[in-house]
């Protein structure tokens, strides 16, 4: 029998970190599977937003969530605006995602005890998807299109973890850029469908290893066959709300989801896991993202490292970067490699 101490050695830290990485399972084969786009996807809900009535004298406030759905092959997202928690609402939003992206053959989706006690602003979920009235109704739906509806286990929010950092991504942000403010119906949707552009926007790896070649492959080439872009625009962030209008604060809210959010995207390319092994140095011919701090939405600045400069420790430090616009040299710590490289 082993004892061991109150706190542990960093032999044993060491110890644990590298048999969780040896016991650690295996990906789902949908999430490795060659698939269309959102053959295989993941929904989950989060909410509630408030959402106004437009053309009213005095505007009636009612609460409004968001159907998040993930593709498992490709990581893309889609978002769908709901105005209430009913079955034909949902499977509205439903048919409205079939009308866009195709039917998926297998929609994985949380259990209802995942909603339960959780928060009072989720009894409107909690009640929906435990509803037997709405499992039925949605099950006929689901035949009908020959849709497989698959539900993780109860409490088991790790089993739909690719979809449930969708859903935390997207929330947590949006939450903090929308706050109090009331929206309309038309306004939200429009903030939803742009925020969606900048979450299918980020790079998951090189196109091609030519030296040259400085794009990036995006979720948005799965969907449209070519990198997403954004119109133009000033930038409004620094701008009171109550002096903009309409599309103005669209446009504003959708800035302020951009910074934030690509701030964390970065943070989260640059952890440093301890104990568990040494990450590779930076190499010479590798596509890497550059950090800035006034970098427009769906603007990704690409660069190839064309040389790396070692410290006295033999680790790369500092290396030389082929941009659009020429040679630079920055340090490490201003790059970021992609999730996925070759």
């Amino acid at each position: 029998m082993l004892f061991l101490e109150h706190r542990p050695s960093m032999k044993l830290l060491r110890f644990k970190a590298q048999a969780a990485s040896q016991f650690m399972g295996s990906l789902p084969s949908d999430r490795v599977t060659e698939s269309h786009p959102f053959d295989k996807v993941g929904i989950d809900f989060c909410g509630p937003f408030q959402v106004k009535q437009s053309g009213m004298r005095r505007a009636v406030v009612t609460k409004g969530y968001t159907l998040v759905i993930v593709c498992f092959a490709t990581k893309a997202v889609h978002l769908e605006l709901v105005s209430d928690m009913t079955t034909q609402t949902f499977l509205a939003a439903l048919k409205r995602f079939i009308g866009r992206r195709g039917i998926p053959a297998i929609i994985n989706c949380d259990n209802a005890q995942t909603f339960k006690g959780a928060d009072n602003v989720l009894h409107d979920l909690y009640k929906l998807v435990n509803s037997k009235k709405h499992q039925s109704q949605v099950s006929v739906a689901a035949v009908e299109k020959g849709i497989t509806f698959r539900y993780i286990p109860s409490y088991s929010p790790n089993h739909g973890g690719l979809w449930e950092a969708a859903v935390k991504s997207f929330k947590f942000h949006f939450k903090r850029v929308v706050g109090e403010n009331k929206f309309t119906y038309e306004e939200l949707t429009t903030i939803l469908s742009e925020i969606e552009g900048i979450l299918n926007s980020r790079p998951l790896t090189p196109l091609s290893s030519d030296p040259a070649d400085l794009t990036a492959l995006t979720p948005g080439h799965f969907l449209t066959g070519r990198p997403l872009i954004c119109i133009p625009e000033p930038d409004l962030t620094d701008i009171p709300l109550n002096r903009l209008r309409f599309w103005r604060r669209c446009t504003q809210v959708k800035q302020h989801f951009w910074k934030a959010w690509y701030s964390q995207y970065l943070s989260q390319l640059n952890v440093r896991n301890k104990w568990s092994k040494q990450l590779p140095d930076v190499e010479e011919g590798s596509l890497v993202l550059l950090k800035g701090d006034n970098v427009p939405p769906l603007q990704w600045p690409m660069a190839r490292v064309t040389r790396v400069f070692r410290g006295s420790d033999g680790r790369v430090r500092v290396a030389e970067l082929k941009t659009a616009t020429g040679l630079t040299r920055r340090s490490i710590n201003k790059m970021c490699i992609l999730p996925i490289d070759y």
